[in-house]
């Protein structure tokens, strides 16, 4: 069978590394440069607690994934399985992280409770205020610069073909499947996988699917290299999104820190996001929260990136509605990052046999029209 990949963002790359590897000739079509889009601008978190409960099954068939990446690609992508905690600093987001924890566990997640003395016992200097917090041991971080070239790299090993730098101008369904008309030539195919981030909804709206989807930006910032201190990502539970920050610390010592700061509205042509200097002191008083010895650290750099935000948050995935052959696999919402591998995996067995062990239906491209 042969499969063109619109998109080479981590979707992107998973979906044609697993293609290849089921046997299929595999064209990759990127826009840019592989790997330079929303996966680049993530921060890393490779987390389960917090999903909506049916995302639960593909973050668990891809958290088995990113255990394997090393082997499966042939080098280090830095997945490190250091834990995910979540502090808590008052009562409504104790009874939050309580509740999802008691509907996550027949979901095959299981969250740990973590009293004051513990925290400061297994995390040092993280939340010397939080009451409680949640720790999720298997959960961890990975390298958002590495992910996508490595598996586009593995791809090719196996035959794929990787198409950069390519303006998409039409695209044609045929008797025999589409024909896609680019900048860098015409590939035609059996079928067409849309995993092209936040302009995946253009794409399912030229064949009659619409997707509510905006285009937003996170602002990301890293400090300079502190030594080694924290080993999980840390979060926080909390209604207030002034105070929904995170953070992670890297084997070299920068601290990676994100959220508690609104994303703000990107234009897609060109799809560039920049991060506001003006919005850093907010997002630093509450990642002083977490970690309040980051108030003596010094930012280095900040950055934002292009993501694709569906109206339910939820993303599209699976078979179209209306056009046999297309698939999509797009509209992560900011939370793509640790699904990427099961995304792709899951999108190959699709693709493939006719069918998925991880069940996708809440993800239907379809189901706006259907709630009408």
């Amino acid at each position: 069978m042969d499969v063109v990949v619109l998109g080479g963002g981590l979707m992107g790359t998973a979906s044609a590394y697993f293609l290849a590897r089921r046997g299929a000739r595999v064209t990759l079509i990127e826009r840019s440069r592989i790997g330079t889009g929303a996966t680049v601008a993530s921060f890393g978190n490779i987390r389960r607690t917090g999903r909506h409960l049916s995302q639960l099954p593909l973050a668990h068939r891809s958290l088995r994934l990113w255990g394997e990446a090393e082997k499966m690609l042939g080098r280090d992508v830095e997945f490190r399985a250091t834990g995910h905690t979540r502090l808590i600093f008052d009562e409504d987001g104790l009874a939050d992280m309580r509740t999802y924890a008691q509907t996550a566990r027949p979901w095959g997640l299981e969250l740990e409770e973590l009293s004051p003395r513990e925290i400061h016992t297994r995390f040092p200097g993280l939340g010397p205020d939080a009451i409680a917090a949640s720790f999720s041991p298997r959960d961890g971080s990975g390298n958002p610069r590495l992910i996508a070239p490595a598996f586009a790299e593995a791809a090719h090993q196996l035959g794929a073909q990787l198409v950069e730098e390519a303006e998409v101008e039409t695209i044609k369904h045929t008797a025999s499947g589409f024909l896609v008309v680019s900048s860098k030539g015409k590939f035609a195919a059996e079928c067409l996988l849309n995993t092209a981030g936040a302009w995946g909804a253009r794409i399912a709206a030229q064949f009659g699917e619409q997707v509510p989807l905006d285009a937003r930006g996170p602002q990301m910032g890293v400090t300079e290299p502190l030594p080694h201190r924290i080993l999980p990502v840390v979060g926080i539970w909390t209604r207030d999104k002034n105070h929904g920050a995170y953070l992670r610390q890297v084997e070299r010592g920068n601290i990676v820190f994100g959220g508690a700061a609104e994303r703000v509205s990107v234009d897609i042509d060109p799809g560039h996001a920049a991060a506001d200097p003006m919005r850093l002191p907010m997002q630093l008083r509450a990642v002083v929260r977490l970690l309040p010895a980051i108030a003596q650290a010094t930012v280095i750099r900040t950055w934002s990136g292009c993501e694709g935000y569906v109206r339910d948050m939820l993303p599209v995935m699976g078979c179209s509605a209306t056009t046999p052959g297309l698939f999509h696999a797009f509209g992560f919402s900011g939370h793509g990052f640790q699904l990427g591998p099961g995304v792709g995996d899951a999108m190959a067995e699709l693709i493939m046999t006719d069918r998925c062990e991880t069940p996708l239906d809440d993800f239907r491209v379809d189901r706006f029209g259907r709630a009408v």
